[in-house]
């Protein structure tokens, strides 16, 4: 399940570019929260905070636990980072987007799709494991949310293939795409054609040498 992290805020009242500017120069960076019923609000978070909040991410969807501080008080906003804005020369992050979510209510979601094993197919037979889907899309309560999702592909062998039905989910996701869809399958080695390559290949030229005349024809013949 994605680890709920706690992460400092406070409300972001400046507006404009130079706003901005005095909320970097003070160590933050400038963040907005929306979404579930409330209004949406302009928030600031530390930037070494959310550096080190990105740096132990194991996935994609990170559940944050937003503790807003305001007039000695704190309230808590459960929520989803929706985007991350870095700068484009330097990869520094400039902005972040929160998405409010509720405990009690389903939040759908991409999570990373991971095969774990090797499969008899590779292994033995020296087919080809394909991936033909990366991310899959679910449906599940904030707090069952996954980091990622593995798949065992151990028992796949040439020929055979993993569909969205065949994934072992944890408890309380389900999945929303096509159930039919082919997630992972082992295709058969690619074996060059010797024959084909043989024929194909350049034949040195036959090389014609010249008879030498016979010694009685020679020049003596006036």
């Amino acid at each position: 399940m994605a680890k709920q992290v706690k992460l400092s805020a406070r409300p972001r009242v400046e507006a404009g570019r130079n706003a901005v500017k005095q909320v970097r120069a003070r160590g933050s960076v400038p963040a907005v929260i929306y979404g579930a019923k409330d209004e949406p609000a302009n928030l600031e978070v530390s930037l070494k905070d959310i550096k080190q909040l990105l740096a132990h991410a194991v996935g994609e969807n990170i559940l944050v636990d937003l503790q807003i501080e305001e007039n000695g008080k704190t309230t808590n906003r459960l929520s989803l980072i929706q985007e991350i804005q870095h700068h484009p020369v330097k990869g520094e992050v400039i902005h972040v987007d929160f998405h409010a979510v509720s405990a009690t209510e389903e939040i759908e979601a991409e999570v990373v799709l991971e095969p774990v094993g090797e499969s008899i197919g590779v292994k033995t037979y020296g087919g080809l494991l394909q991936q033909n889907l990366r991310a899959l899309a679910i449906s599940c309560l904030p707090q069952n949310l996954p980091e990622v999702i593995t798949v065992d592909v151990s028992n796949l062998n040439v020929g055979e293939s993993l569909h969205i039905r065949d994934i072992k989910l944890p408890a309380g996701v389900s999945a929303t795409g096509d159930a039919e869809l082919t997630v992972f399958l082992v295709s058969e080695p690619t074996v060059a054609d010797e024959s084909a390559s043989s024929a194909e290949a350049p034949t040195a030229p036959e090389v014609i040498k010249e008879k030498k005349a016979d010694a009685a024809e020679g020049g003596d013949k006036k």
